[in-house]
């Protein structure tokens, strides 16, 4: 019998997940919440509002019905925004059995406590359950579209990790599995600031050498947290740390960057979501990441600009002069 995966969140990166694994021989079952939208996938066979002109699978089953989703597989793959996760969770769990596995490709941290999403797993189901995250350098139209992709899955049970890596792994799309899943997830939900702001000191026309230089610190200001949270330092030095955050801080498909840009610019915050048109998680993620940086004395000084601007209305110029004349120091 093929192996079988449900993937939760029909936006552009879960169904490019389930185009992956359906691509692989995989039974793939793709739900999402909003039944007028999974109708237009099944009649389309194309995900026209996220990723238009790529075909899905004919052999991938799409649902609006959520117990059908559990139920269709052991192996559940949650990618919805990070504000939307708990809720998720609370929803599925009447329906899971007790071998049910949650593996998740959301990136970001609980908004009501800033906690890692695998906490969160645990409160809402227990310690025990299998768990895994996926995270790295990868934009779900490129994947969607076949185009060659590495990502890294991280779990602390090694079995869970090898098993999803055996469902989406082919020659164009490589998975690295690690141990370190709170590397992985700190890594994931940072970089989406740092692309902010880069994307920030691009539109104020700062050129390469800045974002050159925010990319750089802004990695250390990652492994400062994430070593503090327990994350291992190679982690952050590798496709989820410094992969994620090359691809999200110089290529325009990453809307956090295109946010970052558009306040650059000198166009509001409000303005700028609507025009992007979908969720932006750096924006959650700069308060999350700065409230953590205050709980644990951690000097993140790009975060706090960059938290600032989103939530402060700091003039993004101001924000950049503030990082420019701060104390010299050695390079640490």
């Amino acid at each position: 019998m093929k192996p079988s995966i449900s993937v939760l969140g029909a936006g552009s990166w879960g169904t490019a997940l389930a185009i992956q694994a359906a691509r692989n021989g995989c039974q793939t079952l793709l739900w999402g919440h909003d039944p007028e939208h999974m109708a237009s996938l099944s009649q389309h066979q194309e995900n026209i509002r996220y990723l238009p002109r790529l075909a899905l699978p004919k052999s991938m089953l799409i649902t609006d019905n959520l117990e059908q989703a559990i139920k269709f597989s052991s192996v559940i793959l949650i990618s919805v925004p990070s504000h939307a996760f708990r809720a998720t969770l609370e929803n599925i769990k009447p329906f899971i059995s007790s071998n049910t596995q949650i593996a998740w490709a959301t990136k970001g941290f609980n908004p009501a406590d800033g906690a890692l999403l695998n906490h969160v797993v645990e409160q809402v189901f227990s310690p025990e359950v299998n768990c895994a995250v996926l995270s790295g350098p990868t934009f779900a139209k490129e994947v969607a579209a076949g185009l060659p992709t590495a990502i890294t899955i991280a779990s602390t049970t090694p079995q869970f990790s090898e098993q999803i890596s055996t469902l989406l792994h082919n020659p164009c799309f490589r998975t690295y599995t690690s141990n370190d899943i709170v590397g992985v997830q700190v890594g994931g939900a940072v970089k989406n600031v740092l692309a902010i702001a880069a994307g920030i000191a691009d539109g104020l026309g700062f050129g390469a050498n800045t974002r050159s230089a925010l990319i750089t610190r802004g990695l250390q200001e990652i492994i400062r947290l994430g070593l503090k949270l327990g994350g291992q330092a190679d982690t952050f030095m590798g496709l989820a740390g410094l992969g994620d955050i090359i691809l999200t801080c110089t290529d325009n498909q990453s809307r956090n960057r295109r946010l970052g840009l558009a306040l650059g610019e000198g166009k509001d915050k409000e303005t700028a979501i609507i025009e992007i048109g979908q969720e932006v998680e750096g924006i959650s993620a700069a308060k999350e990441t700065h409230l953590l940086s205050i709980k644990h004395n951690i000097e993140m000084p790009i975060i706090e600009q960059t938290y600032k601007v989103l939530y402060q209305n700091l003039d993004p110029r101001i924000a950049v002069q503030n990082l420019l004349t701060r104390e010299q120091k050695a390079e640490c």
